[in-house]
């Protein structure tokens, strides 16, 4: 492949490498070029739906649209979901390819590598840049053979590499100078350069570290990236990210939400278009915490893993709370996975979750679920007669829901019912993920959960994705004050 093309790896986890890579595409989509992201390999529940009809990981569609580029499955051609511990649903350029355990997996990389070269090859045809972004550390060198996700991919294609460091996390040059040492000298040589990510102060204090850094690797020195607090308006993708998911409303906002989080939580950027509301307060309950008394709603997210995670949702003594919140007139929604939680039953068959069998769900709406083992992955554009509103969202799930209370639905997308709201329309659920990212939509729901209490709040005024785009801009800008992008670009052999 002949386009120019940089890879951006970690000197660990959660280093920021999303950001950076979003923030790369913005800058040189900015400056004229067609640019697109990829990622050979993401472990993420947080999947978005692609224009072509797959999933990718979330991360990548944050980073298509700072490209301005339509998304699509080549972007990230293998998206390993985790169900369990050891566990993962693996899908393969969009579509889903089995569910294997972590030893399983491992013997199937020889036979991904050339759908991924594939991928690689099909976003280079019509970029002027490709960035790719790899996946946890290239440092965990125990698993460097058959790796297809950090220097086994940059290997294949011969492309050069900048690590990142996070210092905020303390260690930073321990990590990058021990990252150079126990790589390979061939993967060894594909780095060129390396950033500090994440810096909170005078950048100045830490000349000398950059120095250190240079001296002990070779490696050229990108630059310092202050803290960018704005990055917190992003979607998020790593689940270590949630608890930044939490909104800055004081406790006397007119809307109180609870949020569960769910051991297998997915497609948890639902939360970002309410955690962004000045009169929205978001409560994350974590295991062992209660529910808080005084919410307005409990929201139900989705899951990977939704029976793993009833279960686990019940050893919190949270379906007590639940019910507790329902006698005290509190609103409950449950979305996709969440959705499936409140039916009487959710029977798994072929054993798509576990062992084959049914379970006994919350009971909250009549409704009954049947998982299967072909996936919906669909965008939709719908309309949500009960607020007066349309919507668009996306699907993303495995089963079927049906039930008495599905005479009420929530939406209806091109005649199509989806959903179900039990009689005293407490409680309803929905497989449609997204819809809160739709400004009019969230506005009219918090309207009608703040009248139900005898309240008022200004909702809605915050353009969710105006916000977005912006603060891309605002991250590229920054990354072109405090980072040598010329240097970066060169390398990259544009």
């Amino acid at each position: 492949m002949t386009t120019p093309s940089i890879m951006i790896q970690g000197a660990g986890s959660n280093v920021g490498k999303s950001v950076l890579v979003a923030g790369l595409c913005r800058h040189f989509a900015n400056a004229g070029l067609s640019v697109r992201p990829f990622k050979p390999q993401n472990m993420s529940n947080n999947a978005a739906v692609t224009l072509d009809g797959g999933e990718i990981g979330r991360a990548q569609a944050m980073q298509a649209l700072a490209c301005r580029t339509p998304t699509s499955v080549h972007m990230n051609p293998v998206l390993l979901k985790p169900e369990s511990e050891t566990g993962s649903q693996v899908s393969v350029q969009g579509q889903r390819f089995g569910s294997m355990r972590a030893r399983e997996y491992g013997t199937h990389k020889a036979e991904l590598l050339p759908r991924v070269l594939d991928s690689f090859e099909t976003v280079g045809r019509k970029a002027d840049l490709v960035i790719v972004e790899g996946a946890g550390s290239p440092a965990e060198v125990n698993l460097r053979a058959g790796d297809i996700a950090n220097m086994g991919f940059a290997a294949a294609v011969d492309i050069p590499v900048v690590i990142a460091g996070d210092i905020d996390r303390g260690g930073v040059i321990a990590s990058l100078v021990g990252t150079g040492a126990v790589l390979d000298p061939a993967d060894r040589a594909l780095i060129r350069g390396f950033l500090i990510n994440k810096f909170r102060g005078d950048t100045s204090l830490f000349a000398d570290g950059m120095r250190m850094i240079e001296s002990a690797t070779g490696w050229t020195g990108l630059g310092i990236l202050p803290w960018f607090a704005p990055a917190r308006f992003l979607p998020a993708e790593d689940i270590l990210d949630i608890a930044g998911k939490a909104g800055d409303a004081d406790d006397g906002a007119p809307i109180h939400i609870a949020v569960p989080v769910l051991r297998r939580i997915a497609n948890f950027d639902d939360l970002d278009p309410l955690a962004g509301e000045p009169d929205v307060r978001l409560t994350l309950v974590e295991a062992g915490e209660a529910f808080p008394g005084d919410c307005d709603m409990v929201l139900l997210p989705g899951s990977k893993s939704t029976i793993a995670d009833l279960g686990f949702l019940r050893a919190q003594g949270w379906d007590i709370d639940i019910a507790a919140h329902l006698r005290r007139g509190g609103m409950v929604m449950g979305l996709c996975g969440g959705y499936q939680m409140l039916g009487q039953t959710i029977d798994d068959p072929q054993g798509v979750e576990g062992p084959a069998g049914a379970t006994t769900g919350l009971g909250h709406l009549a409704v009954d679920t049947v998982l299967a083992t072909d996936k919906t992955l669909v965008r939709v554009t719908a309309v949500a007669p009960i607020f007066d509103a349309t919507v668009t969202g996306y699907e993303i799930h495995m089963g079927r829901t049906n039930g008495a209370d599905c005479v009420r639905p929530l939406l209806d997308i091109d005649g199509r019912p989806d959903g179900a709201m039990s009689g005293d329309g407490l409680v309803i659920g929905t497989y449609v993920h997204g819809i809160f990212a739709d400004d009019g939509f969230r506005r009219a729901f918090l309207d009608q959960l703040a009248a139900r209490r005898g309240r008022t709040g200004r909702f809605g005024a915050v353009d969710f994705a105006g916000r977005v785009d912006a603060v891309l801009d605002e991250l590229a800008a920054h990354m072109a004050a405090n980072l040598d992008l010329d240097a970066f670009a060169e390398m990259a052999g544009l």
